[in-house]
């Protein structure tokens, strides 16, 4: 996506949307972090790493307004303007499920919760990062090598998927364990499953735009 942008980078809307692609993809990392600090049982570390991710989420909203506010200039072709506009609001989706998972986190920090369940929404974390890392790199290959950008876009789904699978051990777990965890922290906790697979769901569909973009005209 690097070159897709630098052949076109003759207008500020193209490296505020690139720079918001990328935060957002980046947003994940900072999830799996949080997860494994309270899994180590780093809770200060954990709420550290979520204030960071919360401020970074901020400059991903400022640089999304920031963007539409230049494509509405009209100063870029309109199949340009469309595929941009696309992008950013699917990874914004994206970038607003992990917020979302986040801000559970920092409800579940003084709960008590088995150890089980933080290894499970660990490996569900990771599961996330390799999706969106693979979607980092469709998106790199964009221009560059649209073959490549397609097929990188359905091992996205391929991770997707293990992590659709992540998600309903993560239940079933939940279900194991019910009667020995406060049922508020219950629910947070299948909220928190939730926001990561919906986190999962969207890399998933930007890449589906991607196999869009890359149909052989």
């Amino acid at each position: 996506m690097e070159r897709w942008f630098e052949q076109r980078r003759k207008n500020k809307v193209l490296d505020l949307a690139y720079r918001q692609m990328t935060l957002a993809l980046d947003t994940v990392n900072d999830l799996e972090r949080a997860i494994k600090a309270i899994f180590s049982g780093d809770k200060e570390g954990a709420k550290t790493t979520i204030d960071r991710l919360f401020l970074v989420e901020e400059e991903i909203d400022n640089l999304r307004r920031a963007v539409f506010e230049e494509l509405t200039r009209g100063s870029l072709p309109s199949r340009d303007r469309e595929d941009i506009m696309h992008l950013v609001k699917r990874l914004d989706v994206m970038a607003d499920f992990v917020k979302d998972s986040a801000r559970s986190i920092i409800i579940l920090l003084d709960s008590d919760i088995p150890e089980d369940i933080w290894r499970a929404f660990l490996e569900m974390a990771s599961g996330v990062v390799r999706c969106a890392a693979t979607l980092k790199e469709s998106l790199k290959m964009l221009s560059e090598n649209p073959s490549e950008a397609r097929s990188l876009s359905l091992k996205v789904e391929e991770e997707e998927n293990k992590v659709d699978k992540q998600y309903l051990n993560i239940k079933s777990l939940l279900l194991k364990y019910g009667s020995k965890v406060n049922p508020i922290a219950l629910m947070i906790l299948k909220d928190l499953a939730e926001y990561m697979e919906d986190a999962a769901d969207s890399c998933a569909d930007v890449g589906d735009y991607i196999r869009v973009l890359t149909i052989p005209k």
